[in-house]
């Protein structure tokens, strides 16, 4: 671990983030995982607004920071939480769209690998295709803590795409969805491809906020304040 702290992203001295970070895209998420679940809560980041917190849930200290969009934002923060601050659990905790028929809306999906359109994993400059997988340890734990909330889940591959408003985004994602692909997102093979550099684990967690097949969708609001599911596997699971 480097301990060139604070970085240009993160204004935080080394010990002021936990092991275990919750990565929601938004900072508002972070901010409201912080006030609604967090006890003796101190912010630890507000450089260009992507609110970083560190607290504790059931008197275990867990850390929650935004993460921005796509995977080079990821890819900064991550990298830096990783390598930098020495972080070792690392848990995308965001919305998706689902391409699948049988992915409804609110439903979870936690992402066991991530398919990408992002040449994100490329510049690792790896002799071949790197297969963007979770960790099985904190897979493992989100699976049964799902089951214990009896909601409605899902596990498998995830698209993790470039081009949020994409001219062929049905025609697409039925391709992908015809390979098995469960959902798509912006960030989560970033993180994991940056977690396989690091030796950290990583896993993806994400609320289907619509369907690109339907048009069916959620509200701004509901995104970052209503998809407590996720937040709360991701939280029993520190």
């Amino acid at each position: 671990m480097a301990a060139n702290v604070p970085t240009p992203h993160i204004d935080a001295a080394l010990g002021d983030i936990a092991e275990t970070v919750l990565l929601p895209g938004d900072p508002l998420r972070a901010k409201y995982i912080a006030d609604n679940y967090l006890e003796d809560v101190k912010q630890f980041n507000f450089t260009r607004n992507m609110f970083g917190f560190t607290g504790y849930y059931n008197k275990k200290r867990v850390s929650v920071m935004g993460s921005g969009m796509g995977c080079p934002s990821m890819g900064i923060y991550s990298h830096e939480l990783i390598f930098n601050y020495g972080c070792k659990n690392l848990i995308r905790i965001g919305t998706a769209g689902s391409i699948n028929p049988n992915v409804k809306i609110r439903d979870i999906v936690i992402g066991m690998g991530a398919c990408t359109t992002s040449n994100y994993v490329k510049l690792f400059n790896l002799p071949g295709d790197f297969s963007c997988i979770c960790s099985y340890e904190l897979l493992k734990k989100a699976v049964n803590a799902a089951e214990n909330k009896n909601v409605n889940y899902h596990v498998g591959n995830v698209l993790s795409e470039d081009m949020f408003y994409s001219l062929d985004t049905l025609e697409n994602a039925k391709k992908w969805g015809s390979m098995g692909v469960l959902a798509i997102e912006m960030e989560i093979a970033a993180l994991y491809a940056n977690a396989a550099a690091g030796g950290a684990n990583a896993l993806g967690i994400l609320t289907i906020s619509d369907s690109i097949l339907t048009g069916e969708e959620t509200t701004s609001a509901e995104r970052e304040k209503s998809f407590t599911d996720m937040m709360e596997i991701a939280l029993s699971i520190v």
